[in-house]
């Protein structure tokens, strides 16, 4: 997920750098999604739930897209953003995934709610990825007003869901042949 072009990795730099060390690494969503027993999950948030749809519709675009059959993805629904973690934990513990989305929005408002939701929740996600091996990927929107919500959860490429999606499947692929590497 790049934030800009002027950010943006160049064309063929992992090749060019691959050859230049001794092994480099690289996941592959495609081949994530054909793996014999691929299965991705996507832990979704009810609280700005109309945000999270488009959200889903996006990841379930790009796992189509990338080959995974729709009945290769579970979904499991929270009440909100803060409680994604525990639902990460649970489908990364489960043995049945290689993957899992967390998928919501958190919204500034007038309080502070956005402090005390959208760290924590970041925080517990990346401590589920760190504690189970399972990628867990953050795909919670962060927005300062529901116009940038609705912008980052549109019908393109661009979705922040799908792009989450793309992330768990190649990170799915990269962490299963990292395992291979002895």
């Amino acid at each position: 997920m790049t934030s800009s072009d002027a950010t943006a990795l160049s064309p063929g730099a992992v090749a060019e750098v691959g050859g230049r060390v001794g092994a480099s690494f690289d996941g592959n969503p495609g081949r994530a999604a054909q793996a014999e027993g691929a299965s991705v999950a996507l832990a979704c948030a009810k609280f700005n739930g109309g945000i999270t749809e488009r959200l889903i519709d996006g990841a379930l675009r790009a796992f189509d897209k990338h080959g995974l059959p729709a009945q290769s993805v579970e979904v499991a629904w929270v009440p909100g953003a803060f409680e994604l973690p525990v639902a990460a934990l649970r489908l990364a513990a489960s043995g049945r995934v290689r993957a899992v989305v967390a998928l919501g929005a958190v919204i500034r408002g007038d309080t502070a709610h956005f402090e005390y939701v959208a760290g924590p929740c970041a925080q517990g996600l990346q401590r589920v990825a760190l504690d189970s091996g399972i990628p867990v990927v953050f795909g919670v929107l962060t927005t300062e007003d529901v116009d940038q919500a609705l912008a980052r959860s549109g019908a393109g490429d661009d979705n922040k869901g799908y792009e989450a999606a793309v992330t768990a499947l190649e990170m799915a692929d990269l962490v299963a042949g990292l395992g291979k590497r002895g």
